[in-house]
């Protein structure tokens, strides 16, 4: 992402919905790629894959966002304006 994508993502009103998991960021080389995830409670917490977070485990972390596991599903949580 360009540095006005991100400015313009934290910026943005509305786009981190409130008592729900949002991805924040990611970094890392891209074989081991992490994440920073805002939490259903507010807590923000860094994962990988293979971490558990209330809402599931997480699978995979990619330039896009992360892939969490949930009763079986996949789900993707991608960056806020990404």
């Amino acid at each position: 992402m360009s540095n006005i994508t991100v400015k313009s993502a934290a910026t943005q009103k509305g786009a981190l919905k409130k008592n729900s998991v949002s991805v924040l960021g990611v970094f890392g080389p891209k074989s081991n790629m992490r994440a920073l995830m805002r939490l259903s409670s507010g807590r923000v917490k860094e994962v990988k894959p293979g971490s558990r977070v209330a809402s599931g485990k997480v699978v995979a972390v990619d330039e896009h966002g992360v892939m969490l596991q949930q009763s079986g599903k996949a789900r993707r949580i991608a960056i806020p304006g990404g």
